[in-house]
């Protein structure tokens, strides 16, 4: 079962909206509430997240480094 996912830090995000307009699939948006430093950071929702293929476009994209991508490997069971 994949487990690709993203991880927003909203601490480093500073609402630049970047990664929303990235994804391919819009699965990101920006938060109701101000975060730490006043900015409003992007969010992602956990049905969102469960349709995240982890393309990698929102983390390439944000200039503040605040995205992580965890992309799942399949193996063949090592079987050749």
């Amino acid at each position: 079962m994949p487990s690709n996912r993203i991880e927003i830090d909203p601490i480093y995000c500073k609402g630049c909206a970047l990664c929303t307009i990235a994804c391919p699939q819009k699965l990101i948006e920006m938060s109701d509430a101000l975060n730490e430093q006043g900015y409003i950071p992007a969010v992602i929702s956990s049905g969102n997240l469960a349709r995240c293929t982890a393309c990698a476009l929102c983390a390439r994209m944000c200039p503040d480094a605040a995205i992580r991508v965890f992309k799942s490997v399949e193996t063949d069971g090592g079987q050749s």
